[in-house]
């Protein structure tokens, strides 16, 4: 017989009661790199709880750097015990300690974007597990979760989350910015929100709906025939089929070959690297 699928998470008000292995793994995380005076913002789930007050239980601890800052943030965390390995050399290395891990992101997982110096700037204070640290700005957060739409998981709740509780106060021109070419992701995005929430679209100033309304209707109405098929920079897998097969471009794997940060393999302890 087959194992029963794990229960997935359910949101709620609560904060999870944290395993002690979880809570040591992700404080010992917290406390290599700020001793290693790294540069970091914490993302996930600790930050959408801060601007949202949403907490869904995780297994893991997200923390975002810049590319720069990676060997040695790893380096760090092998020194407090960690197994480190580089997941993905575009935007993921990850650090275990038992069955629990910490994630080290350095951009959005199909190479559009990097973090860069802005994103650590503009990152607000917060008590993580009861350290002070940096979490991600709602903008940043936002953007990142924008991308996140492949079959087996959709980051779009978060979104709307967020743009309900702090779309008043956000950087709209920022979200604009980050979002650049993709601008059609945070439109998508918007109308998700005025779906779920359809009493509060007053939360997006009315002239980013005229705006964003305006370049979609010239978008349709006037298409480029030269625009690329981007179907891979939401789903490489659930895309293959056009790209394999029926002969579309696979701009993810044009990002990731271009990409200007790309994470080498951390030589482990012993190794001749």
């Amino acid at each position: 017989m087959g194992t029963e699928p794990a229960p997935l998470p359910v949101t709620s008000s609560s904060e999870p009661e944290w395993p002690n292995e979880a809570w040591d793994c992700y404080r010992d995380a917290l406390h290599a790199l700020r001793k290693s005076d790294i540069k970091f913002v914490v993302g996930g789930a600790f930050a959408t709880h801060k601007h949202t007050g949403i907490w869904r239980t995780t297994k893991d601890l997200d923390l975002l750097l810049t590319a720069t800052e990676m060997p040695l943030a790893l380096a760090s965390l092998r020194e407090q015990g960690f197994d480190t390995h580089v997941a993905d050399p575009v935007w993921l290395a990850k650090a275990h300690r038992g069955e629990y891990f910490v994630d080290l992101i350095t951009g959005i997982g199909n190479a559009s974007l990097s973090v860069d110096s802005t994103w650590l700037e503009r990152a607000v204070q917060e008590e993580v597990l009861g350290i002070p640290c940096m979490v991600m700005a709602a903008e940043e957060l936002i953007i990142s979760k924008m991308f996140v739409a492949y079959r087996e998981r959709f980051d779009g709740a978060d979104v709307v989350h967020l743009i309900h509780s702090c779309g008043s106060s956000l950087d709209w021109e920022r979200l604009l910015r980050l979002a650049g070419s993709h601008w059609e992701l945070l439109f998508w995005s918007l109308v998700l929100f005025a779906y779920v929430y359809p009493a509060h679209t007053g939360a997006v100033p009315r002239q980013l709906w005229d705006e964003m309304t305006r370049r979609f209707s010239e978008h349709v109405t006037h298409p480029r025939t030269d625009a690329p098929f981007r179907g891979s920079l939401l789903d490489p897998r659930m895309f293959a089929i056009d790209v394999n097969e029926w002969g579309e471009r696979n701009l993810y794997k044009e990002y990731c070959a271009c990409h200007p940060w790309l994470l080498k393999s951390d030589p482990q302890p012993g190794s001749d690297e």
